[in-house]
């Protein structure tokens, strides 16, 4: 009969690991603002790692090469990804811009001519229901306008609000290409010098949770890289049905801009409607329509579905937890409820598997191993 001493000191190690990991994530939670520049240099090494390892392995293992190699592969990684990032950003800009002057040019006919635009839908709209319900469809809409208004003015005030912790972003963000560099660079030494630094013991325990949160945070970036790309595929075929030009620079932007938690979104289809308002814009309106309705598909059937594969967590389950966690933790807790909730429960499946296997009684010897050989 075992008591709940021998209990604790049997599985002491991963006990006290399990309370470290607890006040590990408690403590980056309390500063999750600012290891936001470290964790996407994370994110970039995860991605980056495998192909320098994959080109490191085809290149000659001997001579001077050999202490250099990395080094150099890793500056050429970065001065492709700056190229990509300067041609996408060009064509991007240039749009913008151009946008914009045409937009301060001619924004009262713009202004006017849209007024008008939604004045005539909501005639028509009205128009639809019989005349003692017009009335109340005229109030309803009045109601809809100004909690729309109220809307944006609490999103405005929110933004000016998080503008002096910008500022802290600003710095991490511009160190973050030289943390990324010594990621690359010295991941095998990081990992090993982590590890060594806890007993034999509990060095293991480390090692497999590591592996465990490695998994299960690849796994998620897999998941959002996938909706960043049916995002800018179902963009790409939207403006193309509208005929809108710079349509692929504008897909490609909002699948990218997907894998900004929240604003992303907001940001891939404002600068698309900005955009399509200075080349054609009798047809900004449906551009705005198309992005809400790639926004709905993805919250309803894509985000469910494709995280919850990902993350071994039935689409319903992903449901709840993201309504929880942002009723609970707001912005990070609709970022962090899924991921969060698949490591722990990995986790805790280890823990379990490990508290099992420890406490089966040994196997009696047989009479085989006893006398030599079986008769």
């Amino acid at each position: 009969m075992t008591t709940a001493g021998t209990t604790f000191s049997r599985h002491r190690p991963l006990i006290l690991l399990i309370v470290g990991l607890i006040i590990v994530f408690s403590l980056l939670y309390a500063l999750r603002s600012a290891i936001v520049p470290f964790a996407t240099g994370l994110v970039l090494a995860y991605l980056l790692l495998p192909l320098i390892s994959w080109i490191e392995q085809r290149l000659p293992a001997k001579g001077r090469w050999q202490q250099s190699k990395r080094v150099s592969l890793i500056i050429i990684i970065f001065i492709v990804m700056l190229a990509i990032f300067g041609v996408l950003s060009y064509f991007l800009i240039s749009a913008v811009a151009n946008a914009f002057y045409v937009l301060v040019n001619y924004a009262p006919q713009f202004i006017a001519r849209g007024l008008w635009e939604l004045e005539q839908f909501a005639k028509l709209f009205q128009q639809q229901f019989p005349v003692e319900a017009q009335q109340q469809v005229y109030d309803f809409m009045l109601e809809v306008g100004t909690a729309a208004g109220a809307a944006v003015r609490g999103i405005f005030l929110t933004g000016v609000s998080f503008i002096p912790a910008t500022f802290g972003l600003i710095f991490g963000f511009a160190a973050l290409p030289v943390f990324l560099f010594y990621l690359l660079k010295d991941s095998e030494k990081l990992k090993e010098g982590f590890f060594t630094a806890f007993s034999p013991p509990v060095a293991e325990h480390v090692r497999n949770i590591s592996s465990i949160i490695e998994g299960v945070l690849g796994r998620y970036i897999r998941a959002q890289l996938v909706l960043g790309f049916v995002v800018a595929y179902l963009v790409f075929i939207g403006l193309l049905i509208l005929e809108i030009e710079l349509a692929p620079v504008l897909a490609a932007f909002a699948g990218v801009t997907e894998l900004i938690p929240i604003l992303g979104p907001w940001i891939g289809g404002i600068t698309a409607v900005i955009v399509t308002l200075a080349i054609v814009p009798e047809k900004a309106i449906w551009v705005a329509v198309l992005f809400l309705a790639v926004q709905l598909l993805e919250n309803t059937l894509l985000v469910p579905r494709v995280q919850g594969g990902y993350m071994r967590i039935h689409p319903a389950i992903v449901i709840v937890l993201l309504v929880l966690g942002a009723k609970f933790a707001g912005f990070w807790g609709l970022i962090l409820a899924v991921p969060f909730t698949a490591v722990v429960v990995e986790i805790y499946k280890y823990v379990r598997q490990h508290i099992t296997v420890a406490e089966m009684p040994a196997q009696k010897p047989t009479k085989a191993t006893k006398g030599g050989k079986a008769d």
